[in-house]
């Protein structure tokens, strides 16, 4: 039976992703490749059409829809199901903690219609960014953690079905996509494809592999990238979950291993740990990163290095070890320089163990500042204008965004993700470009969950550490390189000696800050105070230069740029 009209016409099928429509896109939901979603958007009407391609028996029913980070449990659900009549229905669900179904009073499904072609159900819905439902998810800029379930029809009700026994999964993408159109690129562009080479993916959960390469001689000349793209292997769309071209920092004529394997294998060599200045990064769903037409990331040139190292994070739940990949990336660069050098600069908090999150905690939050002093030292007159943005923090990491401060007042955020995982990092063009001048601020604060965990996370570059990064892409490039701080030293050590002296905790001055921390038995009370001081505390600045040197000045112990004027939380737009 068919209702309505569908998103595609039905014309696809399952992996044709080549001969998608522009404005159109598509994420694999599986690691079989058995459910395929397609989507479009309608920012004026806020409204995303979505398809759902998936193979399945007659007669079973399909829910797709969201949860915060990819439970089927408190979720919201659009439910496709046959009763025992032979009657289909679309109804508009949630699931409870526990992960019981229930039918929402207010339908919000819309516009829907399926079709069987073969062993392949196409079923197509509507559904508005934010219904102002309750038991409705809210779809927002950022991640977005799609979820999906099937199961064996006909049904003759739907309360109550427990949807945790169920066949379901998630996939992470960004679903509010920035439909800017393509950029034109010169004629004498060329491109740099960085691939894996008919690699045997190991038959673990998860992997990253890295591979080391020399780049192009010639990028002995400066170029500009432009745009970078993913190459999948056909067929490997569910595994490639993300990768990252990375370039290896050093002298001109330093030659680095061509090392290819596990990058956490012990047989790692320990030169390529230099190889983590960001080129381009992909992840599952993201469309080609086009560069603003004034603008190119520097790539190349007398003094530049041409080793580079591929990072691709394999997704494998189901165990398999007969994955045979060659995936990478592909960047387009041009000999032409545009009007402007494209520079990164990096936000946040220092990579060092001074910021700490205490075991137990739902969400804790961290907050690296950019002080309006260091931007106004580094940052030339007419400012500077940011168009991307990449947030980075490691397993713990659950919400991330920049405040953009100007005068005490803020001003719309820079950026907000408020679902982020570790697994899913991209960079994003942003779809309002910031302009920000000398004396504003940026506070970039982290949220982490520590629930998990039986003692305290420490910041760190290990992946059991923390980070709270953003990497902002702007131009014009200047010399300000990394905008970063900590708490200062003298509070931090201020804090051990009276948690020492007050609580009986067994800190003291003769061990080192992690050692400190370790030692202290947190509860929620000194988790509390912990939060406190870092609220409060003065900061030791990092206002550093590309070449490493901080700006002149005392950064040591200076106070953080305060916001006198909130920014008062968006309306919701409801029908």
């Amino acid at each position: 039976m068919f209702i309505g009209t569908l998103l595609l016409c039905l014309l696809l099928s399952s992996g044709q992703s080549k001969t998608l429509p522009p404005g159109t896109f598509f994420l694999p939901l599986d690691a079989r490749g058995a459910h395929t979603l397609y989507w479009r958007l309608d920012y004026d009407d806020r409204t995303v059409s979505m398809e759902l391609h998936s193979q399945v028996p007659t007669g079973s029913w399909l829910a797709l829809g969201f949860s915060d980070y990819g439970d089927i449990a408190s979720a919201d659900l659009c439910f496709f199901w046959t009763d025992w009549r032979g009657h289909t229905h679309l109804e508009d669900t949630w699931t409870t903690e526990d992960g019981k179904l229930y039918r929402d009073a207010q339908q919000d499904c819309h516009n829907w219609g399926w079709q069987r072609e073969g062993d392949v159900i196409k079923l197509v819905f509507s559904k508005k960014f934010d219904t102002c439902d309750d038991y409705d998810y809210v779809i927002e800029e950022g991640t977005t953690h799609v979820v999906w379930a099937t199961g064996p029809g006909p049904l003759f009700q739907l309360k109550r079905l427990d949807m945790t026994l169920t066949d379901h999964g998630f996939q992470r993408t960004q679903l509010l996509k920035n439909l800017a159109s393509v950029v034109q690129m010169a004629s004498d562009v060329w491109s740099l494809t960085v691939t894996e080479d008919n690699n045997q993916v190991p038959g673990g959960d998860t992997t990253y592999w890295c591979k080391v390469v020399r780049l192009d001689e010639r990028l002995s000349r400066k170029h500009h990238i432009v745009k970078f793209e993913p190459v999948i292997t056909q067929g490997n769309e569910p595994l490639v979950h993300h990768m990252e071209l990375f370039h290896c920092e050093g002298p001109a004529d330093k030659e680095f291993p061509l090392y290819r394997g596990p990058c956490d294998s012990e047989d790692r060599p320990e030169d390529i740990k230099v190889c983590k200045k960001v080129l381009a990064a992909w992840a599952m769903g993201a469309t080609p990163f086009y560069f603003p037409q004034e603008a190119g990331l520097p790539v190349g040139g007398e003094g530049y290095n041409l080793y580079a190292m591929l990072e691709v994070h394999y997704n494998n739940p189901e165990l398999r070890e007969d994955w045979i990949d060659s995936s990478g990336l592909r960047v387009y660069v041009s000999p032409t320089l545009r009007q402007h050098d494209a520079g990164v600069i990096e936000l946040g908090l220092e990579y060092i163990d001074k910021m700490a999150i205490p075991p137990g905690q739902p969400h804790f939050p961290l907050s690296g500042y950019c002080i309006s002093e260091c931007t106004g030292v580094s940052i030339p007159p007419e400012g500077i204008t940011v168009f991307g943005s990449q947030l980075h923090t490691h397993l713990t990491g659950i919400r991330v965004m920049t405040r953009h401060i100007r005068d005490g007042r803020e001003l719309p955020e820079l950026n907000r993700d408020n679902h982020y995982s570790t697994h899913f990092q991209e960079i994003r063009l942003l779809k309002r470009a910031v302009k920000v001048l000398p004396g504003d601020a940026l506070i970039t604060t982290c949220l982490y969950n520590t629930t998990g965990r039986p003692n305290i996370t420490l910041g760190g570059f290990a992946i059991t550490d923390e980070m709270c990064v953003n990497y902002i892409y702007y131009y014009p490039k200047t010399s300000l390189e990394v905008c970063k701080s900590a708490i200062s030293d003298q509070s931090l050590q201020t804090y051990f000696r009276q948690v020492h002296e007050w609580e009986r905790q067994p800190t003291s001055p003769h061990m080192g800050i992690s050692d400190n921390y370790r030692a202290i038995d947190w509860n929620p009370v000194r988790a509390s105070v912990l939060h406190e001081l870092y609220l409060q505390s003065p900061i030791y600045m990092q206002c550093n230069q590309s070449s490493g040197e901080r700006f002149p000045g005392d950064w040591t112990s200076v106070p953080v740029t305060p916001v006198l004027y909130p920014l008062p939380p968006s309306p919701r737009i409801c029908d």
